[in-house]
C-alpha cells in the first residue's frame, strides 16, 4: 500500500508568523515506518520526496504516484536506500540485494520494478528512501558499512563528537544530484551539525532514528537571526530549506540519516554560522 503527502515550500518571512502547530505540520515528517505500508512526502523543495516502508507480512513494490506524471517511479528519478531495521531485500528488475543493518542501496533513472522485503517477520527491515530528480541513469550500486567515507567531527568538551558516515556521495557512487549519509553522536555529546550552518544551493531533510522511547531531540531551524525549534521522536524526519540552519539536541543518545539535494554536489559548500552569533 502506498500513500502520499504534499509539502509546498515555504520563506522565511512565511514561518515568522507560523506557531508550533504549524510550524510542525509543515516540516516534521511522522508516521514513516509502517507496517506493509510505504509513506511518501513529496516536498517542493528541489523535489525531494522522503519515504519509509516496514515490510512485515507483504512485500511492497514501488509505485509510481500521481505527482510524478510517470508510468513508473523511477522514470526520471534516482533513489537512495538505507536499512535502519532487521536485515532486508531490494529487488530491482530482478536482481537481488540484501541490505543489512545500516547498509545502503543506490538506484539510478530508468529501474522499473523494484519491491522491498524482510528476512524475518519478528525483526523486519526498516527501510528509508530519499528520491530525488534525475537527468541520467547511474549505474546501481550497494554500499556497505565498510564502503563509506567516515569522517571525525567534534569534541566531548563541546558536546558535539559524532561519527559522520557518507554514504550515497559522487566520491563514493555517481550520482545525478542525491546525497546521503548517517551520523551517529558519541557517548556524553548531543549537538548535532555544530555549529550550524546553511547552503543556499541545497536543501536538507534530518531522520533520526535510534531515540529510546521516553526522549527525544529538539531540531533547530530557521535563519541564523532568527532560529524556531521543534521536538521529534524516534523515526521522525524533518524538512530544512535551503535557508535554514538544521541542527539538533538530544536528551539522549540517537543517530540521523541526513539527504540532500540541489544543484551542488560539493560536500563542504556551506556558510557556517557562528555559535555566538545565533539568535
Amino acid at each position: 500500500m502506498t500513500n502520499y503527502n504534499t509539502r509546498y515550500a515555504s520563506s522565511p518571512q512565511a514561518i515568522k508568523k507560523y506557531n508550533t502547530q504549524e510550524l510542525r505540520d509543515e516540516f516534521l515528517i511522522q508516521n514513516l515506518m509502517s507496517k506493509d505500508k510505504l509513506n511518501w512526502v513529496y516536498t517542493h523543495y528541489d523535489r525531494f520526496m522522503v519515504a519509509g516502508v516496514v515490510p512485515v507480512e507483504k512485500i511492497i513494490e514501488l509505485e509510481t504516484i500521481d505527482p510524478l506524471k510517470a508510468s513508473y517511479f523511477l522514470e526520471r528519478r534516482e533513489l537512495g536506500i538505507i536499512n535502519v531495521g532487521g536485515s532486508g531485500v531490494v529487488v530491482v528488475d530482478g536482481i537481488e540485494y540484501k541490505l543489512d543493518n545500516r547498509e545502503a542501496l543506490y538506484l539510478g533513472q530508468g529501474n522499473k520494478k523494484v519491491t522491498f522485503s524482510s528476512k524475518s517477520a519478528s525483526n523486519p527491515a526498516q527501510f528509508y528512501l530519499n528520491s530525488t530528480p534525475a537527468h541520467k541513469a547511474f549505474p546501481n550500486k550497494k554500499i556497505g558499512i565498510n564502503d563509506v567515507e567516515v569522517v571525525e567531527l567534534g569534541t566531548p568538551e563541546t558536546a558535539n563528537a559524532r561519527t559522520l558516515r557518507k554514504y550515497i556521495v559522487n566520491s563514493v557512487v555517481e550520482v545525478c544530484q542525491l546525497q546521503m549519509g548517517m551520523t551517529t553522536l558519541k557517548s556524553g555529546s548531543v549537538w548535532n551539525t555544530m555549529p550550524a550552518h546553511v547552503h543556499d544551493r541545497r536543501m536538507e531533510v534530518y531522520f533520526y532514528f535510534e531515540v529510546p522511547e521516553d526522549q527525544a531531540v529538539c531540531h533547530f531551524m530557521g535563519e541564523p537571526n532568527e532560529t524556531r525549534h521543534i521536538w521529534m521522536a524516534n523515526n521522525e524526519a524533518v524538512i530544512s530549506p535551503p535557508w535554514s540552519i538544521h541542527s539538533g539536541s538530544g536528551t539522549s543518545s540517537y543517530s540521523f540519516i541526513w539527504g540532500m539535494a540541489g544543484e551542488n554536489l560539493d560536500y563542504g559548500d556551506m556558510d557556517v554560522c557562528k555559535i555566538n552569533e545565533l539568535q
